[in-house]
């Protein structure tokens, strides 16, 4: 009979290894601008994070997870700065496909005058 109390080194590790491919993943399809999928893989390690953390972290392996950790932060905060300029893309292309809208009503008033 095993102990659930105790945590398992190879469990944990091989848990926060999925963690991190899956946030090296969701940064790639960052940078290709394919949030959809983003959005996809972030529930998908919302629940490998959950599992991942479900039992204490093997003291033996708790620099290990706070390197990893750390990575997969700095990983989350580039994502952040690509979703900030994405957003800042789609008003930009928002506002030129307006003022592209209103230039084309304009003229299209002054070729019914004419």
């Amino acid at each position: 009979m095993t102990d659930q109390s105790v945590a398992d080194p190879v469990g944990a590790a091989s848990g926060l290894a999925k963690v991190l491919l899956m946030t090296e993943n969701m940064l790639s399809l960052a940078r290709d601008d394919s949030w959809g999928a983003v959005t996809v893989l972030e529930e998908q390690r919302r629940e490998a994070l959950v599992t991942c953390f479900a039992s204490p972290i093997p003291p033996s392996q708790s620099e290990v997870f706070s390197e990893a950790l750390a990575a997969m932060l700095h990983m989350n905060e580039e994502m952040i700065g690509l979703l900030e300029a994405a957003k800042e893309n789609v008003a930009i292309k928002r506002t030129d496909q307006s003022h592209k809208k209103r230039s084309l009503g304009h003229y299209l008033d002054i070729e019914k005058s004419h």
